[in-house]
C-alpha cells in the first residue's frame, strides 16, 4: 500500500495526533482527500458539491495555528465531509433535491457550526436521496451513489454519499443524519461504523424563518472507520442549542472515556426479526454468528423473544406528515420538481387525518413500553441491522425469505423502530454475504445510554476488526 493510500485509511484520532505533532500537513492532507477524489469518485458520486477553496483556506489557517504551537479544536486539521441535508455557510446545500440545487445557504446548522468549530476541514457535500426520504441513494441532481465493494449495487441511504465515501478513503470522518435508519443503513452496507445518538442529543436546526415542525424520528451523527472515530465526532456534535427546543439540556457524558469500559458480564438480547420481519437467511446467519462473538468477553446473549405488532404504518405516518407539514406548499405548486419516492410519501401524508396522527404517536407508546420491558432484562439488544444485504441500483426486494415486503420499508425494518422511541443504535460491520458484500449488526441500547453502545462497539471491534478492510474501489 502506497504511503498516500495509508494516510487516507489511517484513523482520524491518530491523524489528529500526528497533525499536532507536525508529522503530517493538514495542507497536503486536504490535497491528498481532494485528488483521491478527482481520481476515485467518478465511480461513485458520493459527494454533491466540493469545496476546494475554502477547504485549502482552512487547511492552511489549520497549518499555521500548527507552527505556532496551537490552540488545537478535537478536530484539528481533519479533513471532513458533510451530508447534504445539513445547511453550509456559502456552500450550495441541495437537500438532494433539484429544488435546492442552486441553494448557498447564509449560515451553517448546527452540526456544520459545530464541525467547523473543532477545526475540522470540510472537504464537501455528500450524497443523499431527495429530502432523504429513502433507504437508497438516488436523486434527480445526477447519477445514483454507488457502493465501493461492487458499483452496480446501492450504498443504502440516505447517509450513502457519507458512507461510501468513507470506506472509500475519500474523508477521514463524515456526518450523516438519521430519520429511519440513515447512518445505519449504509454504514452496514459499505461497511463502516455508525452510531444514531439519543433523540436530542445533536440538536438539528433547519435555518432562519424556519417552521417549528415536530421532529420525532431525525437526528445528525457520525460515520467512520473505527469506534473512537465516532465517539470524538459525536462529542464535537452534542449537546444543547437554544434554537432546538427539543434538544437535550444534560451536559453530555464522556463518550471517548466509554471505549474502555469493561464490557465482561453484559446481558445481551438477540432478536433475528423482531418478531415481525421476514429475513434474509444468510444475514441472519452472519449477524447470529456475530453476536455471539460478545460471550468469548464473559456476556451472556440470549433471545430476547422481542414480539412487535409491525411499526411500519405508525411510522410511515410520522415521517411523512412532518414533512408534509413543512413543505405542502412548495410541493403542491412545484410537483414536476420533486421525485415519484418523495410525491407518493407526500400524497399519503395529505390524505391523512388527525385521527391518523393520533394512533402513530399512540403506537410509540406502545413501542417504548416494550422496549422499556425488554431493557429490565438485557443490557443491550442486538439485531441484523438490515433485512437484506446489498442489492443492485433500483431493484429493491419485493420478497424476503418467501415473504412479500414493502419494497422501501421491508429492508429496514430494524432500523426506524428505534427511531419511533428515540433510543441509541450503531450498526457494526459483522462480516459479509456470499457475493462480497458487506452486512452490518445492529447494538441498541437504553435511551440515553451511548456510552454503553459504544463501549459494546469498540469490544466488538477489538474482538473482530475491520478497518483494515478496503473495497475494489479506493
Amino acid at each position: 500500500m502506497s504511503l498516500e493510500k495509508e494516510l487516507a485509511f489511517k484513523p482520524a484520532y491518530e491523524v489528529k495526533e500526528q497533525i499536532v505533532n507536525k508529522e503530517i500537513s493538514p495542507v497536503e492532507l486536504t490535497q491528498l482527500f481532494f485528488d483521491r477524489i478527482d481520481e476515485l469518485d467518478g465511480q461513485l458520486n458520493s459527494y454533491i458539491t466540493l469545496d476546494y477553496e475554502n477547504a485549502m483556506h482552512s487547511a492552511r489557517s489549520a497549518e499555521e495555528i500548527v507552527m505556532k504551537g496551537g490552540p488545537f479544536g478535537p478536530l484539528h486539521g481533519i479533513p471532513v465531509s458533510i451530508k447534504d441535508m445539513e445547511l453550509t455557510k456559502n456552500l450550495r446545500s441541495t437537500a438532494g433535491s433539484i429544488l435546492f440545487k442552486d441553494r448557498v445557504p447564509t449560515e451553517d446548522s448546527v452540526v456544520s457550526e459545530r464541525v467547523r468549530a473543532a477545526g475540522a476541514i470540510i472537504l464537501g457535500k455528500t450524497n443523499t436521496p431527495e429530502f432523504g426520504h429513502k433507504g437508497t441513494t438516488e436523486n434527480l441532481l445526477g447519477d445514483a451513489c454507488r457502493n465501493p465493494w461492487n458499483t452496480s449495487y446501492t450504498t443504502g441511504g440516505s447517509s450513502g454519499g457519507a458512507a461510501a465515501a468513507l470506506i472509500s478513503g475519500l474523508c477521514s470522518l463524515a456526518t450523516g443524519t438519521d430519520g429511519g435508519g440513515s447512518i445505519r443503513i449504509p454504514a452496514s452496507y459499505c461497511g463502516v461504523y455508525g452510531i444514531k445518538p439519543t433523540q436530542g442529543r445533536v440538536p438539528r436546526y433547519m435555518g432562519a424563518g424556519s417552521s417549528v415542525i415536530a421532529n420525532q424520528l431525525a437526528i445528525s451523527g457520525p460515520l467512520s472507520r473505527t469506534v473512537r472515530d465516532s465517539a470524538l465526532l459525536l462529542q464535537v456534535l452534542s449537546g444543547h442549542d437554544g434554537r432546538d427546543p427539543a434538544s437535550i439540556r444534560d451536559v453530555p457524558p464522556d463518550f471517548v472515556s466509554a471505549l474502555d469500559m469493561d464490557v465482561s458480564g453484559l446481558r445481551i438480547g438477540w432478536s433475528a426479526d423482531f418478531g415481525f420481519a421476514p429475513v434474509d437467511p444468510e444475514v441472519a446467519e452472519v449477524c447470529y454468528e456475530a453476536a455471539k462473538a460478545f460471550e468469548e468477553i464473559g456476556c451472556t446473549v440470549a433471545d430476547s423473544n422481542l414480539n412487535l405488532e409491525s411499526p411500519e404504518r405508525s411510522f410511515k405516518v410520522l415521517f411523512s406528515t412532518n414533512t408534509y407539514a413543512a413543505m405542502s406548499s412548495v410541493i403542491e405548486s412545484d410537483r414536476d420538481k420533486f421525485t415519484d419516492y418523495f410525491l407518493h410519501n407526500m400524497d399519503f401524508a395529505r390524505e391523512l387525518t388527525g385521527a391518523d396522527y393520533a394512533f402513530a404517536v399512540g403506537y410509540v407508546d406502545y413501542l417504548r413500553a416494550k422496549f422499556d420491558q425488554l431493557f429490565e432484562s438485557f443490557d443491550l439488544l442486538i439485531s441484523p441491522t438490515m433485512a437484506v444485504p446489498p442489492f443492485p441500483i433500483g431493484d429493491y426486494p419485493e420478497k424476503i425469505a418467501g415473504q412479500n415486503v414493502d419494497p422501501f420499508a421491508g429492508i429496514i425494518p430494524f432500523t426506524y423502530p428505534i427511531n419511533m422511541i428515540g433510543n441509541p443504535a450503531a450498526s457494526v460491520p459483522a462480516g459479509f454475504s456470499h457475493t462480497g458484500l458487506p452486512i452490518g449488526l445492529h447494538l441498541i441500547g437504553r435511551y440515553g445510554d451511548e456510552r454503553l453502545v459504544l463501549a459494546a462497539s469498540a469490544a466488538f471491534e477489538r474482538l473482530r476488526p475491520w478497518a483494515q478492510l478496503m473495497p475494489p474501489v479506493s
